[in-house]
Order: structure tokens, then C-alpha cells, then sequence
């Protein structure tokens, strides 16, 4: 039976090519990785930080390691996957720039995907109560979070724009799970997407 996805990871997966080769960075418990290897025949590798994603990980048959997307993706060789996936993970390094480089060195497809702190129920909650919004996809408290660096839509693809990044696809997904497609730097997907999902290449 299926493995049934979170709607961004459903939205990632549907953008992998069957039977490509791919690296998730940041995996968790290998929930894209399992499903991709049983739905599309993807040859799957993680990397996780948490070492109890890791053990959930390799206990489901996966070929994960620990490891930290700040420090160990530079170890990878040029062009050694068709897809690197970074899914809701981008806000909580230490260097988002540096990252996001690496992974499109390293495949020849990254998608990244990443809460957008413009969607419209942010933007009322902090208008309404002064106070750092808290929500499904930005759940914790400011003083706990493990997000460093908020990010919008708008801003994701400014940042493309100003490393040379060509956004091959782009959709928003919103808080019914329903993914749509976007054009340019999407001002209704930046105030009606919780987030955004980005293929992007060198």
C-alpha cells in the first residue's frame, strides 16, 4: 500500500522524474525517499542532521547518514544526483546561500521547498496581535524556533535571481494542500501560498 505524503513532499514527488537519482537533505524519517523508491523506482539517498531520523530512516531500509547541510554537502562531487531535495529545511541553516549553491552543484535539479512567512493568516495574526505568528507550518514559539532565517516567496526568488539561478518550475502550496503554479516573483502566491516549491538548476 502507498505511503501518503504530506502535500509539499506529494508536490516534491511529482516533479522527480521516475527512476532518477536523488539526494534529500534533511529527511527526517525518509517519508519522501520510501515513497519515491516504491512509486517511481528513485534510487534515494538522505542526509539527516537528528540521529533519531537517521535510526527511523535506515530501520525502514533507507540509505540515510547523519550529517549537517551547513558543513558536509561540499563533500559531494559535482553533478552525482539528478535531483537534490531540501524540503522546509532552508530557514533553519546557517548559511541558506552557501546551501542552495551547493545543491545545484552537486545535481543537476535542486527543489527546495519553504514556509512563506507572507501567507495572509501571518501577516492578519501579527497585524491583529503584535506577537510573531504561530501556525501549523510555523509552529513553534520565536524564543524556540529552530527557523533562523524567515523567508517569503518574493525573497526566495530574489535570491535566485541575484545568484543566477534559472527557476525551472514554481507552485505554491496552500493551507488546503492544493499546489498551483506560479509565474515571476508571484505576488498572489506570496500572500495566498503557506509555502512555496521551487525547481531551480545553475
Amino acid at each position: 500500500m502507498s505511503e501518503i505524503l504530506r502535500a509539499d513532499l506529494q508536490a516534491i514527488a511529482n516533479l522527480v522524474q521516475p527512476g532518477a537519482s536523488l539526494l534529500d537533505v534533511g529527511c527526517g524519517d525518509g517519508d519522501l525517499i520510501s515513497w519515491l523508491q516504491n512509486n517511481k523506482q528513485v534510487k534515494g539517498r538522505g542526509i539527516e542532521l537528528g540521529q533519531s531520523g537517521v535510526n527511523r530512516s535506515i530501520s525502514r531500509g533507507l540509505s540515510v547518514i547523519q550529517g549537517d547541510a551547513d558543513t558536509d554537502l561540499q563533500y559531494y562531487p559535482d553533478q552525482a544526483y539528478d535531483f537534490a531535495v531540501l524540503s522546509q529545511t532552508l530557514q533553519t541553516l546557517r548559511a541558506p546561500k552557501d546551501v542552495l549553491e551547493q545543491l545545484v552543484r552537486i545535481a543537476r535539479h535542486a527543489i527546495v521547498s519553504v514556509p512563506n512567512f507572507a501567507h495572509w493568516k501571518n501577516r492578519v495574526y501579527l497585524a491583529l496581535n503584535g506577537r510573531m505568528p504561530v501556525t501549523k507550518t510555523l509552529s513553534y514559539q520565536w524564543y524556540d524556533t529552530p527557523n533562523i532565517h524567515f523567508c517569503t516567496i518574493t525573497d526566495f526568488v530574489n535570491l535566485c535571481d541575484a545568484l543566477n539561478l534559472t527557476i525551472e518550475k514554481r507552485l505554491y502550496v496552500t493551507n488546503q494542500g492544493v499546489p498551483t503554479y506560479f509565474n515571476n516573483k508571484g505576488p498572489f502566491a506570496n500572500i495566498f501560498g503557506e509555502q512555496g516549491i521551487f525547481m531551480i538548476r545553475r
